[in-house]
């Protein structure tokens, strides 16, 4: 049996972004921890509520979160009762982590494909804002092999509403302009047939209403969250925050603007090959 590892982790230092090479899904993320932890939202209790309805979080159940980040999504698990280990390769966000959240959350390097952590150790996977990183057979394997017998899995991401939201439209416009990944990142999102190859079967999913509230700092600080936006030492950053700010003084209200958001949980018991 693998030991299950310590939290921790080097401390915080901020790295480059550099778009000339391409970046590993956690490498994107370095010199973004405090805007990540920040700025980020958080999900919605309704959602929470729906894994203790249906998922098996309950006090005391032992929950593996893939992909744990800044531990946005622990910190709600945890709040239920539950002892979270996360996995995070990212060894900046581990580090974060690790620090900001005590009690029963454990921290370990290691990706969803490979863990490092014991068989049949977990009663709930979970992964929020994150599964679309993932090799989703080899996560499959590796989730079947951790889980214990008739163990769920949920997987959650706050996907931004589509539809005629003029503040958005201009934002996306922005993104497109100045952030040259902002697409290829995008359609990695929540994707069916990836979400079906990790159950074995279509899973069930739920919708939630989720939002944030932004004065301009927050805006700023929510574009730089994103493995996408040019940081400060790219050409595209300062027109990137320029045209951020004409988009928010054309929306704002009161010095606030709405992010909207739809919540999806895709939720199911992993099937088991025959």
């Amino acid at each position: 049996m693998r030991r299950l590892p310590a939290a921790g982790g080097p401390p915080l230092h901020r790295d480059a972004y550099n778009l000339a090479m391409p970046l590993s899904s956690s490498d994107r993320f370095l010199g973004r921890v405090e805007a990540y932890s920040k700025y980020r939202p958080s999900y919605p209790a309704a959602a929470i509520d729906l894994l203790e309805a249906r998922c098996g979080l309950k006090p005391g159940a032992a929950v593996i979160d893939l992909g744990s980040g800044t531990g946005i999504l622990s910190a709600l698990l945890l709040k239920r009762g539950a002892r979270v280990f996360g996995i995070e390769p990212n060894p900046q966000m581990r580090h974060y982590c690790g620090l900001s959240l005590g009690g029963q959350f454990r921290g370990g390097d290691g990706t969803a494909e490979d863990t490092h952590l014991p068989d049949t150790s977990f009663d709930l996977l979970v992964a929020g804002q994150a599964f679309h990183w993932f090799d989703p057979q080899r996560t499959r394997i590796e989730a079947l092999r951790i889980l214990r017998p008739g163990a769920w899995a949920a997987l959650l991401w706050n996907e931004r509403h589509k539809g005629v939201v003029p503040f958005l439209e201009d934002y996306e416009a922005l993104l497109r302009r100045y952030a040259p990944q902002y697409d290829a990142v995008a359609r990695l999102r929540a994707q069916e047939d990836g979400i079906g190859q990790f159950f074995g079967h279509p899973p069930e999913r739920a919708t939630f209403s989720n939002a944030q509230v932004f004065d301009f700092e927050g805006l700023a600080g929510r574009v730089m969250s994103s493995s996408y936006a040019p940081m400060p030492e790219r050409p595209e950053h300062e027109p990137l925050m320029a045209g951020l700010r004409e988009v928010f003084e054309r929306h704002q209200r009161d010095g606030k603007v709405v992010f909207p958001y739809q919540t999806l949980v895709y939720f199911g018991q992993p099937g088991r090959p025959a």
